[in-house]
C-alpha cells in the first residue's frame, strides 16, 4: 500500500511539474485567431497583446512580404537578420511561432546569443555555415557542426548558440522559432553594452580581465 501511495504521489508531482513548465512557454490558442491590435477599445487582452475582434480578421493580418530580399551585411560582423514575428504579422499573436531570414557575408557571423523564449530550427539555403550551441553549467560543452545547403540544425531553447559563414561566398539561412516573440540576447552586447554599464571591477573579476580591458570593451559596445 505504501509503495502504491508513493508511486501515486510521485506521478502527481511529475504531472504538476510538467504542467508548470509548459505554462512557462507561449500558451496554446483557445480560439481560431487572436490578431494583435494596438487599439484596446472593444478588445480582449490575451498573452500580452490585445486581440482584434475575430469577425474583423482579414487576410492582411496573416501576411508579410520581402523575405526574398537579401539583408544588408555591410557591418562589422557581416550579417543581417530579417525578422518575421508578431510585430510584422499580427495574426501570429498567441500562435507560438515566428521566422527569420539570416544573411551572412563571407566570414560573417551571427555572434553568440540566446533566445529566452524559443527553440530555433535553422535551414541553410545557400553557402556553408559552422554552427553550434553550448550546454549549460557545469559541462559547458560545445556541440557544433558544419552545414551546407539543405542542412538543418536545432538550437534548444535558452542555450547560447551562433553561426559563422566559413565559405568564400554569401550564405543564407531561414530559421523558425517556437515563439511569436522569442526575444534575443546577444551576449557581448548585453554584458559590455548594458545601459547603464555594469561595474567594470565586477566584470573584470567575472571574466578574469584587467579593468582597462573591460572599459575598452564597454567603449566598443
Amino acid at each position: 500500500m505504501k509503495k502504491c501511495v508513493s508511486f501515486l504521489q510521485v506521478t502527481v508531482a511529475l504531472m504538476a511539474l510538467a504542467s508548470s513548465l509548459a505554462s512557462a512557454y507561449d500558451p496554446s490558442p483557445l480560439q481560431d485567431t487572436c490578431v494583435a491590435i494596438d487599439e484596446p477599445k472593444h478588445t480582449v487582452f490575451v498573452n500580452g497583446r490585445f486581440c482584434k475582434n475575430p469577425n474583423l480578421t482579414e487576410a492582411e493580418d496573416f501576411f508579410s512580404q520581402g523575405l526574398n530580399i537579401p539583408g544588408n551585411t555591410s557591418n562589422l560582423l557581416g550579417f543581417n537578420v530579417t525578422t518575421v514575428n508578431v510585430d510584422q504579422i499580427p495574426g501570429l499573436n498567441t500562435l507560438g511561432i515566428s521566422l527569420v531570414r539570416i544573411d551572412y557575408a563571407p566570414h560573417g557571423q551571427n555572434p553568440p546569443h540566446t533566445h529566452p523564449r524559443a527553440t530555433e530550427i535553422l535551414t541553410v539555403l545557400e553557402g556553408t555555415l559552422y554552427v553550434g550551441f553550448i550546454t549549460s553549467n557545469t559541462e559547458n560543452r560545445l556541440i557544433s557542426k558544419t552545414h551546407r545547403k539543405g542542412d538543418v540544425y536545432v538550437f534548444p531553447i535558452g542555450l547560447i548558440h551562433f553561426q559563422f559563414n566559413v565559405g568564400k561566398t554569401d550564405a543564407v539561412a531561414i530559421a523558425a522559432l517556437s515563439s511569436e516573440n522569442p526575444g534575443v540576447i546577444t551576449i557581448a552586447n548585453a554584458v559590455f553594452g548594458s545601459n547603464p554599464p555594469i561595474n567594470s571591477d565586477f566584470l573584470g573579476r567575472a571574466f578574469l580581465l584587467e579593468k582597462k580591458a573591460v572599459e575598452y570593451l564597454q567603449e566598443l559596445f
